[in-house]
């Protein structure tokens, strides 16, 4: 496939939904992941990003912004997006960051550790659970980006997509979201993850994201450059409610 600007990919998609980039910055120096989430209704836009702690260890969450505003189902749109377990970073759109966390802990894949999850259940739209593991270790760099969806709005098969990228190359990742655009109901992502560039330092990246994003849909955005030599890391959060 060919790699293509994320920038067209954003600005001509007014609702791509939640969002996931995985990839190798320009200089070669850092692993990049990228997370956003979108909405339309009031709840889904009550959402903020917060850091927390758990057993000594960071953990970026979604959050009601005004906890009287929640209703439903409070699992699809409050959870852990984002864990660190030793040298891997996964990054996902829904609570399958615990089962990702959790199953590799036991010794599973990512891959296998998905096995036990399909399509959030709320139907008519089935929305995609999309997942991504970053490893870096040594200096070496791989990572690996998981789709589960409907087949086609039939709730009773779940297709199970994951893709390895063995060796990222600079300035370059993949990006995958939840929906082609609006509609009701709104269509799943289709095709494999779509080859992006990544240009610039994390404050650039960051900030060209949040304004390619719709501004009436966006709602939440976290990215992190991980150095590839140290394992050690830089993120950025921004949220649309203060």
């Amino acid at each position: 496939m060919k790699t293509v600007s994320l920038k067209n990919e954003l600005t001509t998609n007014a609702y791509p939904g939640r969002g996931i980039v995985a990839g190798l910055s320009a200089d070669g120096k850092y692993a990049v992941s990228a997370y956003w989430t979108m909405g339309r209704s009031a709840g889904s836009r009550n959402r903020i990003f917060v850091k927390e702690e758990e057993n000594g260890t960071e953990v970026i969450r979604t959050k009601a912004f005004d906890p009287s505003l929640i209703a439903g189902d409070p699992s699809l749109i409050i959870y852990a997006a984002v864990r660190t377990l030793n040298n891997q970073t996964i990054v996902t759109n829904g609570d399958q960051t615990d089962t990702i966390f959790e199953g590799l802990k036991s010794g599973l894949t990512f891959e296998q550790s998905l096995r036990s999850r399909k399509y959030e259940h709320d139907a008519p739209n089935y929305t995609p659970r999309i997942s991504s593991l970053l490893e870096v270790a040594d200096g070496k760099y791989n990572y690996s980006i998981s789709i589960l969806k409907s087949d086609n709005g039939n709730p009773d098969n779940t297709l199970r997509f994951t893709f390895n990228y063995d060796a990222p190359q600079k300035g370059k990742g993949h990006f995958i979201h939840t929906y082609m655009g609006d509609g009701n109901p709104l269509p799943s992502y289709e095709g494999e993850p779509t080859p992006v560039e990544i240009e610039g330092d994390i404050d650039t990246f960051t900030n060209n994201i949040w304004s390619w994003l719709n501004e009436d849909n966006k709602v939440s955005l976290f990215v992190r450059y991980i150095d590839l030599d140290t394992g050690k890391y830089d993120e950025r959060i921004l949220n649309k409610n203060k």
